[in-house]
């Protein structure tokens, strides 16, 4: 696989999680959260939940088995990047 798609899906793939979450939370929560939001609740909770699903994943994933890894992140190796210091000119 090619790091470029490897990247492109350890951003998707966790993206597409925290969707799922949130949908889940929205659908779940109680009406004394989600009133005082009003339209805005799904939007904001979107963003909340990527950024706590991410920063989960991200301190989570020395610890995952590379199965896991691969269902959460859709990758279990990181892309390698190439340092840009390293041009030639």
């Amino acid at each position: 696989m090619s790091d470029q798609l490897r990247s492109w899906l350890r951003t998707v793939v966790p993206a597409a999680w925290s969707a799922l979450v949130a949908w889940l939370v929205t659908a779940g929560a109680p009406d004394w959260i989600t009133d005082p939001l009003g339209d805005a609740g799904p939007t904001l909770v979107v963003p909340i939940v990527l950024a706590a699903v991410y920063t989960l994943l991200r301190w989570a994933e020395p610890r995952l088995s590379a199965l896991i890894a691969r269902i959460l992140l859709g990758s279990a190796r990181r892309p390698t990047y190439m340092d840009s210091r390293s041009t030639v000119e």
